[in-house]
């Protein structure tokens, strides 16, 4: 039975249009613009500041120990440190539903909350910040159930439990295409009764003003929506644009070739011998007892396999599915790709970060050689190429963009892209994605990453080049009861100057034969 789905690309845009009633006549009539917001804390324009990103967090607690709140309690000392929180997608686990958010992001996060002493009257959808959490979407956000699931594991939901069988959570909802996480921490408009209350919101919380109108203002501690599922904000002279990867990493079709035929082969060979070893895990989960401590490593490390499983399948699906007429999100690529321009000609600017789930660039094992990350590499390298030409020799030796922060992949990474022949070349990227998901491992093949590149138009010439070295991974490691499990944020502080300094404060806590230990790690400069 399949336990989650994915709702069409073109349907998620749509649905997030409508929320935010995208283009709406009172918003054009106040000249606003929905993919822009001022993070008006008194500090923005302060050039020193500092901000931490996490990503892949949203999980419930484990049977005596909790690796989400774990890596918060490491984060509290931060607090007053840090302007900001960049959160790089799968806010929630394994479904993006509403039902999930007390336990697994109200909870843990109580302290960057108001009302966080009494975490059990906070409602997800009324979630006030007294730190901000600037999340984007994960893949894990969109997800949805499919209705017999819905019948058979939300009907069964105490049974399962009882017996220990297939006990994820998958309950009676999904994300509704994404509308949890919308409700959560983006400026939903359509809740509006009339068109009075709409222009009295407007007017009250759409009061800050860029070089682009008017935008949405968020307040620490009395008004914290972001608004729209991509946007971009300025802070001590940096331009931030979060994105929403899911609607733009759909693989290309594969090629009516013999090469493309041998390729489909090989991945549905490989859907089946997945589909096998799921079963030999289920069959293997159910003889376990996760109340026993003696079981409970190797019953939530079986637990994570599925949920891998699930995503490898999925990636399986998409490059098979795959076809010149999916939609890709254009809009919003061609909306970075401008406004990038824009903060290249903006003299007060001195630097730039983006923001998304899937890492074009990441040595993960499960995740380096997934079709959507090559797809993601791709689309941003259009952008970024599109952007460089429009410059000229404006930006000079720099790269188009000084910092890329990913999530998906279930480690911390550090990587810098070499000279790929594009504008995607020497950018430093990190992958922060070890929050509280369970590690994965480095893949074997080593720290260089290769990528072919076609130059004939038959694909007969297709060399292969390094594109990125990876300088820093941290991740699952050792095995049966050696096994270490890392989890981890960063820290950046951002130093006056232009270009700025920004220095990375990696931060781990590891799980080790039922204890917890903070390892030390250096800080380094980019």
């Amino acid at each position: 039975m399949k336990l989650i789905s994915e709702a069409p690309i073109s349907l998620r845009i749509q649905k997030m249009k409508e929320r935010v009633l995208w283009q709406h006549p009172s918003i054009i009539q106040r000249s606003i613009d929905q993919t822009c917001m001022v993070l008006d804390d008194g500090k923005q324009d302060n050039p020193d500041f500092s901000f931490m990103v996490i990503g892949d967090s949203g999980t419930k607690p484990h049977h005596d120990f909790h690796p989400q709140r774990r890596v918060a309690e490491m984060m509290l000392p931060h607090l007053d440190e840090c302007s900001f929180v960049l959160h790089t997608g799968d806010v929630m686990y394994v479904v993006g539903s509403h039902e999930y958010y007390p336990q697994n992001f109200i909870e843990p996060y109580r302290q960057f909350l108001e009302g966080g002493e009494s975490p059990k009257h906070i409602a997800f959808d009324r979630m006030i910040f007294k730190t901000p959490i600037l999340p984007v979407l994960g893949n894990h956000d969109y997800y949805d159930v499919p209705l017999m699931s819905r019948l058979v594991y939300g009907s069964t939901l105490m049974l399962r439990r009882l017996f220990k069988y297939k006990d994820i959570e998958i309950g009676w909802h999904g994300s509704g295409g994404g509308n949890a996480y919308a409700r959560a921490f983006i400026d939903c408009l359509d809740v509006a009764k009339s068109p009075q209350m709409l222009a009295e919101h407007l007017d009250t919380f759409y009061s800050a003003k860029t070089n682009t109108g008017r935008c949405l203002r968020y307040e620490p501690g009395f008004f914290t929506r972001v608004p729209n599922r991509y946007y971009t904000f300025r802070y001590g002279g940096i331009d931030f644009f979060a994105l929403d990867s899911d609607t733009f990493n759909l693989p290309s079709p594969i090629p009516a070739t013999k090469e493309g035929e041998s390729n489909r082969r090989e991945l549905e060979k490989n859907r089946r011998a997945i589909e096998v070893e799921e079963i030999q895990i289920l069959d293997a989960r159910a003889k376990l007892n996760p109340d026993n401590p003696e079981d409970v490593e190797q019953f939530d490390a079986l637990n994570a396999k599925l949920n891998q499983i699930d995503e490898i399948k999925i990636d399986i699906e998409k490059q098979l599915g795959a076809s010149s007429t999916h939609l890709i999100d254009w809009e919003q690529l061609n909306w970075l790709k401008q406004r990038l321009i824009e903060s290249w000609h903006t003299e007060e600017v001195r630097g730039r970060i983006l923001y998304f789930h899937h890492p074009p660039y990441v040595t993960e094992a499960s995740k380096w050689h997934q079709a959507q990350t090559l797809a993601v590499r791709h689309r941003l390298r259009e952008v970024f190429d599109a952007v460089a030409q429009t410059l000229g020799s404006r930006n000079g030796e720099r790269p188009i963009v000084d910092l890329i922060f990913n999530g998906h992949a279930h480690c911390l990474e550090y990587l810098r892209t070499t000279d790929t022949g594009h504008a995607d070349s020497h950018i430093n990227c990190i992958v922060s994605g070890g929050s509280g998901h369970r590690p994965r491992r480095q893949r074997q093949e080593g720290n260089e990453l290769m990528e072919r590149f076609i130059v004939s138009a038959d694909g007969s010439d297709s060399p292969h080049r390094k594109v990125a070295d990876s300088y820093l991974f941290v991740g699952r490691n050792g095995y049966d009861f050696l096994k270490k499990l890392p989890y981890s944020f960063v820290r950046i502080d951002v130093k006056a100057g232009n270009p700025p300094k920004f220095i990375v404060r990696p931060f781990v806590t590891e799980r080790y034969q039922g204890e917890w230990f903070d390892i030390p790690m250096e800080s380094f400069e980019l």
